[in-house]
């Protein structure tokens, strides 16, 4: 009998365990090995896939070259150096870099690219004016003028364009001015050679005849950046700052990193009082070429606008090289010095500022105020008395030479100042106080009576000796002369209005605004139509005015005094305090005007408040003691109102407008 298995204890079955054959095993090692290897293949094919290819040397010259015609400046330097990147020795690729290099300013470069090609084995003879146009960009106009001068009859346009950019440089604008309008007439589609002209006369202050040429180089070269710069600082000239910016926008819109159109589109929209914009273009400017003095120029500006004294200082300290010494970067300095209490060091740079400028009654204006503060009164009263014995003194020059006749003990003598200073300027700053149309026009060397900066001083002297008659005639031979000098018409104009003459006047000061409708001009403009009894026309002029310039002090100052007048006395209060806000509490007709705004939309308290302040800053004032007068019976004080209205009444005994606020009072 079988012995009995209990099933606990039955033995398990073995599992057999799968094995492969010895020859299976080896075959799938192999297996593994291949798909490894073709993993490794793809990946490698991947990443030669997606790495960018080897350039084409022919191919990215062929791009930059098509680039550089296009006006993309910035494009076809890189296109350029993409070129040499595959092809280190090609010559003409190196040539083509140092065009671009030259259109984008950038001379040093440029001369460095030129020796390169030389090298490679391009000849002299191909480079000569390339040559001199890197000579001149880096400030050499005699090495321009001599390499020029080698240039093939080829290159003969070209060169002869450096060549009156290089007199220019001279100071000798005539020549370079018969220069390119000789080669115009000669060439008379060469874009570039119509550019150079409208800079040029632009430059010395022919904005009528820059206008032409810059029209005509837009026409002939619509996708030029240089070109439409051009356009846009004329266009800015004549019409305004939100007239250009377009023209600004197509240039970048050519070539988004082109420095020239940058900074003056920077600049614009910084005058336009739109900061954010400005800062922005600066820091691409400062991209396309990195340290631009001109964006830490305006960067610095733009700081010390909003009160950032510091960093306006760190700012100019770095705008080194093209800045250094320029007028816009001396009025900076000298400014900030002067806000940080540093009078003796804001004079330093003033004077500088004058001896580039001696016809900028502005800077002569400020350097008087810096010598006056660091204790140097007859220096003030040499730099500003000339300022004050012309007929259209403004207030604070006759204000600061009465103070400095104070300083050196001579009362007597600054009476007559303070007078002068409490009854206010009898017309607009006349043309010889401006600034960009005068200045440019020193440019031509005042040295023979046949130079239209001899004749603008003749006129002044004759106007300011009331020989009104010999100043007309000579200022409309002035006007046949130079007619597309805005400078021209202003000293007309000027001659006119010192006769009385307003009706006549004002559509010479038109002519003028149609050139150049700066802030002098405009102030010019709206007086003349104003006092020729043509208000609307005159109130059409300021807005468009303020319209193209919104950040206008003058052009905010007449609107507030015109609504004050008017009676709207909301607006009023809305464009005074935006004044307020931006120059403190120191012009006292601004303050005037508040006070008679404040009292006309009966706020009594608040209109004596600013009456009071308009009243010490100058108490001899028939206007300021006016409005304090009206401010106080605005605020139940007749006994006080009758006191200050009396006063005004003694102060100017011929204004009606006075007399009846004190007869109103009773």
């Amino acid at each position: 009998m079988r012995e009995a298995t209990y099933p606990l204890l039955r033995r398990r079955k073995r599992r057999r365990r799968f094995k492969l054959p010895a020859m299976m095993a080896s075959s799938r090692a192999r297996v593994l090995a291949i798909a490894t290897l073709c993993l490794i293949v793809v990946a490698i094919g991947v990443s030669i896939a997606m790495r960018s290819p080897r350039p084409d040397a022919r191919r990215s010259l062929a791009d930059s070259l098509a680039t550089l015609g296009a006006g993309n400046y910035s494009a076809a330097r890189s296109n350029a150096q993409a070129a040499i990147a595959a092809q280190p020795n090609w010559a003409i690729a190196h040539a083509v870099l140092a065009r671009a290099y030259l259109e984008l300013g950038e001379g040093l470069a440029a001369e460095a690219e030129l020796s390169r090609a030389e090298n490679a084995g391009l000849p002299a003879s191909r480079l000569y004016q390339l040559r001199a146009h890197a000579s001149l960009l880096q400030g050499d106009p005699d090495a321009a003028l001599d390499q020029a001068a080698d240039a093939s009859p080829r290159y003969a346009a070209y060169a002869a364009r450096i060549v009156a950019r290089a007199l220019a440089a001279q100071g000798k604008t005539v020549e370079a001015r018969a220069a390119l309008e000789g080669l115009v007439a000669r060439a008379p589609d060469d874009a570039a050679a119509w550019t150079d002209l409208g800079r040029l006369r632009l430059t010395i202050g022919d904005v009528g005849g820059a206008a032409v040429a810059a029209t005509r180089a837009v026409a002939l070269a619509s996708r030029d950046p240089a070109a439409l710069t051009l356009q846009g600082e004329v266009i800015r000239s004549r019409y305004g700052l939100i007239a250009a910016l377009p023209w600004f926008e197509q240039a970048l819109t050519r070539d988004a990193y082109y420095h020239p159109a940058l900074i003056e589109y920077a600049a614009t929209l910084g005058d336009a009082g739109r900061n954010v914009e400005m800062l922005a273009v600066t820091r691409r400017a400062l991209l396309a070429r990195p340290g631009s003095p001109q964006a830490l120029y305006l960067q610095a500006a733009l700081a010390a606008r909003v009160g950032r004294i510091d960093l306006a200082r760190s700012l100019l300290r770095g705008a080194r090289g093209a800045a250094n010494g320029l007028p816009g970067t001396l009025l900076l300095s000298g400014s900030l010095d002067y806000a940080q209490g540093k009078f003796e060091q804001a004079a330093t740079t003033w004077r500088q500022l004058v001896g580039i400028q001696p016809l900028n009654i502005a800077a002569r204006r400020l350097l008087g105020a810096a010598l006056l503060r660091s204790g140097d009164p007859r220096g003030a009263l040499g730099m500003l008395r000339p300022i004050g014995e012309r007929a259209d003194a403004d207030t604070y020059s006759l204000t600061l030479i009465a103070r400095a006749f104070e300083a050196v003990g001579d009362r007597t003598s600054a009476l007559p100042f303070l007078d002068r200073a409490a009854a206010g300027p009898v017309a607009p700053a006349s043309a010889f106080a401006t600034d960009a149309a005068i200045g440019a026009l020193v440019a031509e060397a005042a040295t023979a009576p046949g130079d239209p900066t001899y004749a603008l001083g003749v006129i002044r002297g004759q106007i300011a000796q009331r020989d009104t008659a010999g100043a007309i005639a000579r200022a409309r031979s002035l006007v046949a002369a130079a007619a597309g000098a805005p400078a021209a018409h202003l000293a007309l104009g000027d001659a006119l209005v010192a006769t009385g003459r307003y009706a006549e006047a004002a559509p010479v000061f038109a002519r003028a605004a149609d050139l150049s409708f700066d802030e002098p001009t405009m102030l010019r403009l709206i007086d003349a139509l104003s006092r020729a009894g043509r208000a609307k026309d005159a109130a059409t002029a300021l807005a468009l005015y303020l319209s193209q310039n919104p950040q206008s002090l003058a052009g905010q100052r007449v609107l507030g005094h015109w609504q004050v007048a008017a009676g709207d006395w909301d607006s009023a209060i809305a464009t005074l305090e935006g004044i307020r806000r931006r120059i403190g509490n120191r012009d006292g007709g601004v303050l005037g005007d508040l006070a008679l705004a404040y009292a006309g939309s009966d706020d009594g308290a608040i209109a004596v408040r600013y009456g009071r302040a308009a009243y010490l800053l100058s108490p001899m004032s028939a206007v300021a003691a006016d409005a304090y007068g009206i401010a106080l019976s605005a605020n139940g004080d007749d006994d006080g109102a009758r006191q200050m209205l009396t006063k005004a009444n003694r102060l100017a005994p011929g204004d009606t407008v006075i007399a009846g606020h004190l007869r109103q009072l009773g």
